[in-house]
Parts: C-alpha cells; structure tokens; sequence
C-alpha cells in the first residue's frame, strides 16, 4: 500500500485546507476554464480547486489517495451543488482506473508531489491528458524561504530520516527534476515552462493558532511533534515553528494570520 495513504488520512487536512480556499479560487481563475471542459484534480484534498473549477462549469474529477478527503470533497460537492463534480479515491502513480487522454486539463496544486515514484507519477498524468491538452502543477520549492518549505525543512529535523530509496516531494519544486520526469514521459522539454507564484494562507486567529492547526491536524506535522515528544523537545519544535509563523504573517492583525508561500507553477503541454 502506498504509505503516503495512512500520513494522509492521519488528522484532518480539511482544516488547513479551509484557509488555502482564497488563493485556490485565484489559481483557476488563472487556468482559462470553460464549460464542460474535461478537468482531473489529482491529489485534490478537499477540493480547494476542483470545487471553483466546476464553478466555473467544467466537469471535474478528484481523485486523491485519502478516503476521509475524497468523502470530505463529494460533501463539499453537494453542498455547493455542483452535481459536475465527484471525488474518488486513488494513487496518483497508478491510475489504472483512468481511461487514457480522458482530460482536456489535469490540475495537482500540491498534491501529486507528495506521491512516491515521482517518475511515475509524471507518466500517468500525460497518460490521463489528451493531446492538446495541459498539465498544471504547483509545488512547493526546497530551501525557499517562505512558510510550506521552512515548516518541512524544521520537521524534517526533528523525525527519523526517510527510508532508503525514498525521495523527497520537493524535488519537484527543483525545475531540472521536472523536466527530467516529463520529458521521460514523452513530452518534449519545450512544452514545459515554469513559473513563481504564491498561495497565501489565511486563518482566522494569531499565528500560534495557526501553528497548533498544524500541530493538531496535517500529518507531516503531527508526525514531527510525535517524534519531537518522544524525544523531550516538542517545547522546542512549539517555539521554532511559532517563530516562523510569527516572522512571515503579514496581516495588520495580531489576531489573524496571512501568510504568502512562494510555489513552483509548471505548465506542460501535451502534444
């Protein structure tokens, strides 16, 4: 089974996904949808944008390896009433139950980064996307210095290293990666271009707050406190993390927190 099931249905992402809804809305607005426009959200939590992209009337499929956020997402769905979107679970390096070029657009806003054999991954989203058809991915960039990559870098310092073998999500934030990955799936490297761009988070509370969201709820950290506890130092990783919301909140307000997060935006033309 692909371990990334158990860190995903660990917590509750939907918590930390409800502050990333503003900036998933502006993402699609971007991607130039239009009505009945074929469009597979990969790794798409709860619909942060699969949900404004069958607003905007396309006919959407999320598909992610969390059964509690594919049950999250349908309830979103219906909710809004957007009967033309649905959500199903599976794994972003075998989607076996996808018809080949099915999608006019495949969407992964930091989603199928996550999924181990990245170069899989890569081939089953060009697999999935018809020809003329694009790709839009979003990851998280290493050693950038906004907040998604300084949370996992001052984690990663507090749990037991990866498994041999293991590579690491934000190799795909690495540009060279990337086109490796796409152009071994057949896509010829100048169908693929990269841009900087910024998701910001906004929660309604201070910064600790904030901090005890992720504490509580997103699997990675959870892990990390796990381990930080075992070893008498989740005072420690408390503080580090609180500094470091601390330090990149740009809301006026003490009492609220807005945090912008630089990302990788790669789009791929399929030929």
């Amino acid at each position: 089974m692909n371990p990334n099931k158990a860190l995903w249905e660990k917590g509750d992402f939907t918590r930390i996904a409800a502050t990333m809804r503003e900036s998933g809305e502006a993402l699609v607005s971007t991607l130039g949808i239009t009505k009945e426009l074929k469009v597979l959200d990969l790794g798409c939590g709860d619909g942060t944008t699969a949900l404004p992209a069958a607003a905007l009337g396309a006919d959407v499929l999320g598909v992610d390896i969390a059964k509690n956020l594919v049950e999250a997402g349908n309830r979103r769905a219906r909710e809004y009433g957007l009967s033309n979107c649905r959500f199903q679970e599976g794994d972003a390096t075998n989607l076996h139950e996808l018809e080949d070029e099915a999608f006019d657009l495949v969407i992964s806003i930091f989603g199928a980064m996550f999924a181990p054999k990245p170069s899989d991954v890569a081939k089953e989203m060009v697999r999935v996307t018809r020809p003329g058809g694009r790709i839009i991915m979003g990851n998280w960039i290493p050693n950038d210095p906004t907040l998604v990559a300084q949370i996992l870098k001052v984690c990663a310092a507090y749990t037991s290293p990866p498994p041999e073998g293991f590579i690491s999500p934000m190799t795909w934030g690495v540009e060279d990666n990337v086109i490796e990955r796409f152009t071994a799936a057949g896509v010829p490297k100048e169908n693929i271009a990269f841009a900087r761009d910024t998701f910001t988070f906004n929660y309604p509370g201070p910064p600790s707050g904030f901090v005890g969201e992720f504490r509580a709820y997103y699997g990675p950290t959870m892990n990390a406190f796990a381990a930080a506890e075992e070893s008498g130092r989740a005072n420690e990783l408390q503080g580090k993390l609180e500094a470091l919301f601390d330090s990149q909140n740009s809301s006026p307000s003490q009492d609220a927190a807005r945090i912008p997060a630089t990302f990788l935006r790669v789009t791929v033309a399929r030929e």
